[in-house]
């Protein structure tokens, strides 16, 4: 058997992922590939591409973006040769202050890195992270037609708050979103 052969039946594999580091502030551009990271930008349209992930419909700029997501925590996980897999980060869920220890999940993972327990290891770390930012409350809307994103959010200790039947429209369909949610141990117990 040649090694072309045998490399053809493999599936393309990702290495090992190191732990999730934090994204600086510094970066100027998020979504058309220029600037310092530019997978940054491509994940999230990779992530929109599959039409399971959210309503937008084209990547933000970058200035939109960071103004509507909290400072820290923000996320990017590398593998061994420091690509950029995946991502995570949070907004507010409003500017009110009663409502200032709860914020909302974002995590996209590139393409070719999906099912790789990336998603995984950017959510908890995210969690992690939140906790020692003094965030009490992480809320997620999912796609309900999105299982393998509800089973991994269920997994990391979130819970189906309720169903937002007919919330919005994405290529003219309804779709309905999971609000699931996690309270955390460590802050405001």
């Amino acid at each position: 058997v040649s090694k072309a052969s045998s490399r053809a039946g493999r599936k393309r594999s990702v290495r090992s992922p190191r732990r999730p580091i934090a994204l600086g502030t510094k970066n100027k551009r998020f979504s058309n590939g220029s600037g310092r990271l530019p997978r940054v930008g491509t994940i999230f349209e990779e992530g929109l591409a599959t039409g399971a992930a959210t309503f937008e419909t084209e990547a933000p700029e970058w200035e939109d973006w960071d103004a509507s997501h909290l400072a820290q925590p923000r996320l990017v996980l590398r593998n061994d040769a420091q690509r950029i897999l995946g991502w995570a980060a949070l907004s507010p869920v409003s500017d009110r202050c009663a409502y200032g220890g709860v914020a909302e999940v974002s995590v996209y993972v590139g393409e070719r890195a999906r099912d790789e327990g990336i998603r995984r290891a950017l959510l908890q770390a995210l969690i992690e992270s939140s906790e020692a930012q003094g965030i009490r409350t992480l809320q997620a809307g999912i796609f309900a037609d999105n299982k393998p994103s509800r089973t991994l959010f269920e997994r990391c200790g979130f819970r189906l708050v309720g169903v937002r039947e007919r919330l919005g429209r994405l290529n003219d369909l309804w779709v309905d979103v999971l609000l699931m949610e996690r309270r955390s141990d460590v802050v405001g117990s």
